[in-house]
């Protein structure tokens, strides 16, 4: 029993589904492997990722493969109503709504997992926290998983090191053609694409504060300075602060930087970046925004007991009236700003990842009862493999090794 909006959506979340098929050509090549070669069958597969119309793509690729799907989205502002029509209408089982609350939220979770999965494709970790504590009874017929999120990943090393992994997860973030593209890159692009389209103000000029310099804040710091905006950086490690300095940024705590920033974006993966403490500090007229996983990063509990006043300011975006008098502004409730505000990474980089994640649940239904309950690192044959059809895409030839050379180097 499918839970989305309204099926008759359907044929518009099709072009969507068609559009950004058309602009992923590795998946579209892993997608013809997966149909004859059925690496799959027999097996189910729970699904949730940021279900818009790349997902829906990679959706059907791993369907293709002869997998049983049950798709869910990982944050109900991100769900694309139309796209999990589409998917419901080819006859996939769907659980997925724009706007859920969280109680519906976590059933629709729930329910993707009632099918028995052999694998989950996870986002965050959510999949594998409720498989363990509402479904262990499932557990023994689960072959593994993947991940895709720092965040989540982040859950997956904590379970590991108390002896609580059930199962094998790959660490799909970690492989080079998910984070070195799909962080940077894809983030970066998304991120402005979502602050621009929702503000419509000008970013040049201003000065962003970005607070996490990993893969994602690298992006996300890159593309304000493209745009022309001065840019600041906050960290907690000192090496991530060192590189920010090295790379041309101001590096300043956030008890300076809630000074003088005008556009905030926290990409930390951790929580309570910006709170009360921070909100008193703010100019008039300050931008919020987050691109962590989860919507933890803006004390937003904080601030609407901090605030005297509390009004839509335009769509997606909520003013909050502070008891100086001052406003700030935070956009998409202080969820995902790159999903919730926008569509998410560009085709041409997901194509990567959703590539990568395809060829890691491939890996897992190869080697079956074969793989310990522990993190599971991508092995770099995928990588190379993903590469190399990007590269084939872009019509890029690159030179090989000699025999002499893979001796030299021990290869």
């Amino acid at each position: 029993m499918n839970d989305i909006y309204d099926i008759s959506l359907a044929p518009e979340g099709e072009r969507k589904i068609e559009w950004v098929r058309r602009n992923m050509p590795v998946l579209r090549g892993i997608e013809a492997d997966f149909e004859r070669e059925k690496p799959f069958a027999g097996l189910k597969i729970a699904l949730s990722v940021h279900l818009e119309a790349k997902t829906a793509y990679l959706c059907r690729v791993l369907a293709a493969g002869g997998a049983q799907m049950s798709v869910t989205g990982s944050n109900p502002l991100s769900t694309q109503d139309d796209v999990a029509a589409a998917l419901a209408a080819g006859g996939m089982e769907v659980h997925a709504t724009h706007g859920a609350t969280e109680e519906e939220y976590r059933k629709q979770l729930l329910a993707a997992l009632a099918i028995g999965p052999n694998i989950i494709i996870d986002d965050g970790g959510e999949l594998l926290e409720l498989m363990r504590t509402h479904y262990p009874e499932l557990i023994p017929g689960v072959i593994g998983g993947c991940e895709e999120t720092t965040t989540g990943i982040t859950r997956i090393n904590k379970l590991a090191r108390a002896g609580l992994l059930p199962f094998p997860m790959m660490l799909v973030n970690d492989a080079d053609c998910k984070h070195l593209f799909d962080n940077r890159y894809g983030t970066g692009q998304s991120v402005w694409d979502g602050i621009m389209r929702t503000t419509n103000l000008i970013v040049a000029g201003k000065l962003v504060v970005v607070s996490g310099y990993g893969w994602c804040g690298k992006g996300v710091a890159m593309r304000a300075k493209g745009l022309g905006a001065r840019v600041a950086v906050t960290e907690t490690d000192p090496v991530c602060a060192l590189e920010a300095v090295m790379d041309g940024f101001e590096v300043m705590p956030m008890s300076e930087a809630a000074r003088v920033g005008e556009i905030f974006c926290t990409v930390t993966g951790c929580r309570d970046i910006i709170t009360a403490e921070h909100f008193a500090l703010m100019r008039d007229g300050a931008i919020l925004s987050n691109a962590g996983h989860f919507d933890v990063e803006i004390d937003m509990a904080g601030l609407e007991e901090y605030a005297v006043r509390k009004y839509e300011a335009r769509h997606n975006i909520t003013g909050y009236e502070l008891p100086n008098g001052r406003t700030i502004f935070v956009i998409a409730e202080g969820r995902l700003v790159n999903l919730a505000a926008a569509d998410g990474h560009p085709a041409e980089i997901m194509d990567m990842s959703f590539a990568i994640q395809a060829l890691s649940a491939e890996y897992l239904a190869k080697h079956r009862g074969g793989l310990k309950a522990e993190p599971v690192k991508v092995p770099k044959e995928i990588d190379s493999a993903v590469a190399r059809r990007k590269l084939t895409s872009l019509g890029v030839a690159i030179d090989g090794m000699t025999e002499v050379q893979k001796e030299y180097m021990g290869v």
